[in-house]
């Protein structure tokens, strides 16, 4: 499974868009997917190949913003990956000019989201795919809106499952790995805690969040039948909150790290006592899931006002 850096909800807001020449935009949900092994992440970066920069970069190009003099479309994604981490689930949101949705499909008769989808997909790199393309419901922040992301890590710990045609998405493992040990370190994480030593510092941010699930799991049967799994799920992750449990699990099944100690590392709060974070290569962002849609607006606001709190602290 990112966090991707996994989902990292606590960073500052997306600024609101400037409006169009008419005033009006339209907020457009997009529901994307991709490799992240040739990006440096989410997040647009100075001279990087970024997620973000490549599909506002498309975006862009669609829309036709510059040779119309509009303002160039940013992104506000649900979970911002780290360099190397990917993507089965992703959501992110758009304010575009109402005039230049509804000019989408041209003549055809698609609608503008099936129109942007289909546009997308002729400019966009083979390792970035946006699925669905709609108008988003009121209220809806693809970041602040969300109640939870789902990560997935992958781990091939026996020779006889190294496939080279999954190699970018799954670990390749030396040792046998002691998933019972794992499976039953994790659980004292689950709950609402103070997650600071398994979480890169960033200034003015909370490290504060609800783990609702962690397993460890080998799965007898399906695409993953064999591997070692993890399933991460949280109301928001962290920067690199995924990853460092994962290492810590890894140095559990091991032998490395006696079983009590994720839990007493988790306590002491202390980021030099935690394992190495685990590569990047073996995690995936599966799924965001967000309220119904007359409570998505109510949820972004209650995240936003408790998030600008905590960067006030």
């Amino acid at each position: 499974m990112s966090t991707p850096t996994p989902a990292d909800a606590s960073g500052p807001s997306t600024p609101a868009p400037a409006p169009a020449p008419d005033g009006g935009t339209v907020r457009v949900r997009l529901d994307l997917a991709y490799a992240g092994t040739h990006f440096a992440g989410w997040a647009t970066q100075p001279r990087l190949r970024t997620v973000q920069g490549v599909l506002e970069d498309a975006l862009a190009t669609i829309v036709r913003t510059e040779p119309l003099g509009l303002p160039r479309p940013r992104l506000t994604v649900a979970g911002r990956t780290d360099a190397g981490v990917h993507a089965r689930g992703q959501v992110a949101h758009v304010d575009l000019p109402v005039e230049r949705w509804e000019a989408m499909p041209g003549r055809s008769d698609r609608s503008p989201g099936r129109a942007l989808v289909d546009r997308l997909a002729g400019v966009l790199p083979p390792d970035v795919v946006v699925h669905r393309a709609a108008p988003a419901p009121e209220g809806f922040d693809a970041r602040f809106s969300a109640t939870g992301r789902t990560y997935r890590y992958r781990i091939a710990d026996d020779h006889g499952l190294r496939d080279p045609l999954t190699r970018e998405w799954v670990l390749w493992h030396r040792r046998e790995l002691d998933v019972a040990a794992m499976h039953a370190a994790a659980q004292p994480l689950v709950g609402l805690h103070d997650f600071a030593a398994y979480c890169r510092p960033r200034e003015g941010a909370t490290t504060i969040r609800e783990l609702t699930r962690f397993d460890w799991s080998r799965p007898r049967s399906g695409p993953d039948a064999g591997l070692v799994v993890a399933v991460v799920e949280a109301d928001a992750f962290c920067h690199s909150m995924v990853r460092a449990l994962v290492g810590m699990s890894l140095a559990v099944g091991e032998g490395r790290r006696r079983p009590d100690d994720p839990a007493q590392v988790l306590a002491g709060r202390s980021r030099s006592a935690a394992a190495a974070v685990a590569p990047a290569r073996g995690l995936t962002l599966e799924r965001v899931d967000y309220p119904p849609d007359a409570e998505l607006g109510e949820r972004a606001a209650r995240i936003r006002a408790r998030r600008s709190e905590d960067e006030l602290r």
